[in-house]
């Protein structure tokens, strides 16, 4: 039973320097406002962002203290006044935006963990309007890894249909998640990876074909090659500028290029004709609105997606999640568990 009086740790970052810069506190369990619930949060997941934040590299300053982590789910314990969307022993999980409810992206919201505290914390107070119910098939750990990386996927792919081909980036959770949600709207899935133990891994997962990209950094003729000259018609960009060149001439005339990440740098360069010549859509992914992440939701219970996690750790070694996904040698999201 839910007792106000109990204490709530949570991960905070003193001075955005590293892991070094995070540590553990313990502070009095929050009081739901009006409009808010009690979360108790039962897991959370890393992303390449919370790197970035971590490492004082994000395009936002973070004020002292803050709580990381933007994705979360657990266990309603308690509701402000007003709220009829919750009750007590609903099981949630948030989306990104905790404002963005649906329409067209205005940049006018919080982000969790930037803007607002996270959810690396055993409760966590929120606004009822940013959450949405658990499938009961879905685990904690599962649903957690859905408001970024999940989202993120669902958007980049909006459009595609039975018969297109999609270009995927490596094995980062958004990748992962566009190679599921494309199979289930019927595509034909091209991903790169780095190593042939991968490319097993990414084909076992649904990829139709796999291109080592070290072996052939100019993967694009491959792409070309794989689609009889034709290209993409859908490439996931979670590379940014490193890998963008690339995109470019591997999609389709009249294709798109989801641009969602920059994890293979800022620094490159692009063929300006060769964008000009693709007459390609460049689309700038802002993740997504809670109703898509109902959605998204809707649609992995539909077609049985099990969202893919690459390792898991308890609460008090949250240092030890960091490490794993700054090694960048992941497959799927990483996972802390309260």
């Amino acid at each position: 039973m839910y007792n106000e009086t109990k204490q709530s740790r949570a991960f905070r970052i003193n001075k955005p320097v590293g892991i070094s810069g995070l540590s553990v506190h313990t502070t009095p369990t929050p009081v739901p406002a009006p409009g808010e619930v009690l979360v108790n949060v039962r897991a959370s997941t890393l992303n390449y962002r919370d790197l970035m934040i971590l490492d004082g590299n994000y395009y936002k300053s973070i004020p002292e203290g803050r709580i990381p982590l933007s994705d979360g789910a657990g266990v309603v314990v308690a509701a402000g006044q007003g709220v009829t969307r919750f009750k007590a022993g609903d099981r949630v999980v948030n989306s990104f935006f905790p404002e963005w409810i649906d329409g067209p992206f205005t940049g006018e919201y919080s982000h969790y963990s930037s803007d607002v505290d996270g959810w690396l914390a055993d409760y966590r107070a929120v606004p009822a309007e940013g959450l949405i119910l658990i499938p009961d098939d879905l685990h904690f750990d599962e649903a957690a890894t859905l408001p970024c990386a999940g989202v993120t996927a669902w958007s980049a792919l909006k459009g595609v249909k039975a018969g297109d081909t999609v270009v995927t980036l490596g094995t980062g959770g958004v990748s992962l998640f566009a190679i599921q949600i494309a199979k289930g709207l019927g595509a034909r899935v091209i991903a790169t990876t780095s190593s042939d133990e991968k490319a097993q891994q990414l084909r076992a997962l649904g990829a139709d074909e796999t291109i080592n990209y070290k072996e052939k950094p100019e993967w694009s003729q491959r792409v070309r090659e794989l689609t009889s000259g034709s290209g993409a018609n859908r490439i996931v960009e979670v590379g940014g500028a490193g890998t963008f060149d690339q995109s470019i001439k591997a999609v389709a005339v009249g294709g798109q290029v989801s641009i969602v990440g920059v994890v293979a740098g800022l620094q490159g360069t692009v063929e300006f004709m060769s964008m000009f010549m693709s007459h390609a859509c460049y689309q700038c992914i802002a993740l997504g609105s809670r109703h898509d992440l109902e959605d998204l939701v809707q649609f992995i219970t539909k077609h049985k997606i099990r969202p893919v996690i690459d390792s898991r750790f308890a609460f008090d070694d949250t240092k030890l999640a960091y490490e794993r996904l700054i090694t960048r040698n992941v497959f799927g999201k990483v996972v802390v568990n309260h």
